[in-house]
C-alpha cells in the first residue's frame, strides 16, 4: 500500500496567509509548471478501469503521469514513486505550505 501525502496550510499560524489552498491558486501555479496538465478526470487502468472525477494536476515524470489532486482546500499525492517527495516538496514550498502524511 502506497503513502498518500497532503500538501496543506493547515499547520500555519501566519495571519496573512490563506489557510486552504484554492483551486484557482492551483491553476495559476501549475500553469507556470510545464511539466504539469490539469484533468477534470483521472482514469486509472488495468485489468479494469476506473474514473475519478475531481481536480487533478497531472505530473509528467518520464513515462509516468502522477496525479496532484486539489481537494477541499489541500493537495493531495501518492508516494508510490520516490521522485514524488521532491517535487511534492518543491511545490508545498512555493505554496506557502507544509507536507502531511495523510
Amino acid at each position: 500500500m502506497s503513502q498518500r501525502y497532503r500538501i496543506t496550510r493547515s499547520f500555519q499560524q501566519n495571519e496573512q496567509a490563506e489557510p486552504s489552498i484554492s483551486l484557482e491558486e492551483c491553476k495559476e501555479y501549475f500553469s507556470t509548471k510545464p511539466d504539469f496538465t490539469y484533468s477534470s478526470v483521472f482514469t486509472v487502468t488495468g485489468a479494469t478501469s476506473m474514473s475519478i472525477e475531481g481536480d487533478f494536476f497531472m505530473w509528467s515524470y518520464g513515462e509516468f503521469k502522477i496525479p496532484f489532486r486539489h481537494y477541499q482546500g489541500d493537495i493531495y499525492v501518492s508516494g508510490t514513486n520516490e521522485a514524488v517527495i521532491p517535487k511534492m516538496l518543491e511545490v508545498a514550498s512555493e505554496l506557502g505550505a507544509d507536507v502531511a502524511e495523510g
